[in-house]
């Protein structure tokens, strides 16, 4: 009988040594298979991440008065992501700002390629979102997809790709803090908010999902101590995706507008307005024969949807206006008094926005140091994105670079310079050799078109 007893308790042991194996197995099979899918993704997404190297002079932002400071002579690096098989790369406009030259190192091919390195070309950047596009010459090349950034949740297992600090390749895995993050609340740049951890290197590389599509480019961080602090934050895809078509059809943004000034509802506003919807956008103020207003849109109405999707605050709206593109319409949706109503409106391209002109200069060949500008000469492009002048030729002032030296009347952004001292000019290299003729002490006359009308600008030597 004690023979059998401890036969079935060896029997019992046995069969619980067993379960126990076998539920570890299962335990460490689950995490083996996450492990191998993380690795797998790795290895897919790396081949399209890439390093950029820069050599070159970047534009420096007087703040006080809201100009492109001096060209600094330096040497960066950075992260991109390719998005096409013939070698169009998306980064930050910061990380290429300025520079001579662009060297794009393909870090994430496997040894037997027979290239790494190439020279790339700046096809355009968009200083406003911090977004630049370069291409190198390649075909065949592995590229990411973008998801739809509208599509993300809070919560969401996301990773950076990138090359912080210089380390090479690079990953880090997080989740979604805050799908649209505002720095302030009528605000309308918006940002994927993530504990990814995101570090100075990791600027231009991509944010993806775990189907290893972009959902967004790395862009900054907020912090105190310089390093990671788990405020890291990207620019959505959806607004990526518009940038990216955009500079690759035309080397600039069109930006679309409808002719009002909004700002998210609080319950302030509700109150004191004794408005009967407490989301969405108030409208301040719609320009006189402006789409919006020629579309039956009205100071104080509050608008709900675009194109059907909801709009709760000003992050809505600018998130929404990244669908559509110059030339198209859409239905706004708004409340005013007890009704509502469907208006189309169609989307005109914003106007008189200096700023654009800045992203397409070339610091080295473009500059006039005397007059600290930087200028592009009037060619079809140019001329195409201005209202009409009144000569066909002439530079236009398309930014700042360091302190004139000349006082007395300012050159401002947008201004089209035709003559010096009487002496027509209509290119960068004439206006140079009008400027060293001068003699050191002699006063300048320069004709500018500012805003329609042509002006006399006076200025005397320091």
């Amino acid at each position: 009988m004690r023979v059998r007893q401890s036969f079935i308790v060896t029997i019992i042991s046995v069969h619980f040594i067993m379960a126990a194996a076998e539920l570890s197995a299962q335990r460490y099979g689950s995490l083996r298979a996450y492990s191998a899918s993380l690795e797998a993704l790795s290895q897919e997404v790396s081949q399209s991440v890439v390093q950029v190297n820069t050599t070159g002079y970047s534009l420096e932002e007087d703040a006080e008065r809201r100009r492109v400071g001096t060209l600094s002579s330096e040497q960066g690096t950075g992260s991109g992501v390719i998005l096409s098989g013939d070698g169009y790369i998306m980064t930050n406009s910061h990380v290429v700002e300025g520079a001579r030259r662009i060297r794009i190192h393909l870090s994430g091919l496997d040894g037997n390629s027979p290239r790494t390195m190439y020279d790339a070309k700046l096809i355009g950047m968009d200083r406003e979102t911090d977004l630049a596009l370069i291409k190198i010459d390649v075909q065949n090349v592995p590229h990411l997809a973008f998801a739809d950034s509208n599509d993300l949740k809070q919560g969401q297992v996301v990773l950076a790709f990138g090359n912080p600090l210089g380390m090479e390749n690079s990953l880090t895995m997080g989740v979604i803090s805050s799908v649209a993050r505002q720095l302030n609340s009528d605000d309308p740049h918006v940002y994927i908010q993530t504990d990814t951890p995101i570090n100075p290197g990791n600027s231009g590389g991509p944010l993806v999902d775990v189907d290893g599509r972009v959902v967004g480019i790395n862009a900054f961080i907020l912090s105190q101590s310089g390093g990671s602090e788990g405020l890291g934050f990207a620019i959505p895809s959806n607004v990526v995706n518009y940038v990216y078509r955009q500079l690759k059809r035309d080397g600039h943004v069109h930006r679309g507008q409808v002719g009002i000034n909004v700002k998210t509802i609080t319950p302030a506003i509700a109150a004191g307005l004794n408005l009967t919807s407490d989301t969405g956008v108030l409208v301040e103020d719609a320009l006189p024969d402006g789409p919006a207003d020629t579309a039956g849109i009205e100071v104080g109405d509050v608008i709900v949807s675009i194109g059907g999707k909801p709009v709760r605050n000003v992050r809505d709206f600018a998130l929404n206006f990244y669908r559509y593109e110059p030339g198209t319409t859409t239905t706004i949706e708004v409340v005013r008094g007890d009704g509502k109503h469907a208006l189309q409106v169609p989307i005109d391209e914003r106007k008189n926005d200096p700023q654009r002109f800045a992203d397409m200069v070339k610091p080295l060949q473009d500059i006039v140091p005397k007059l600290g500008i930087l200028g592009l000469e009037l060619n079809e492009t140019v001329r195409g994105m201005l209202p009409p002048l009144r000569f066909d030729d002439g530079i236009l002032v398309a930014a700042f670079a360091g302190s004139s030296s000349y006082f007395g009347d300012e050159l401002q952004q947008g201004d089209v310079i035709y003559s010096i001292n009487g002496k027509r000019v209509a290119t960068v290299s004439a206006l140079l050799g009008e400027m060293v003729r001068l003699k050191t002490q002699e006063p300048i006359v320069i004709q500018v078109e500012r805003a329609g009308l042509l002006r006399f600008l006076v200025l005397e030597a320091e």
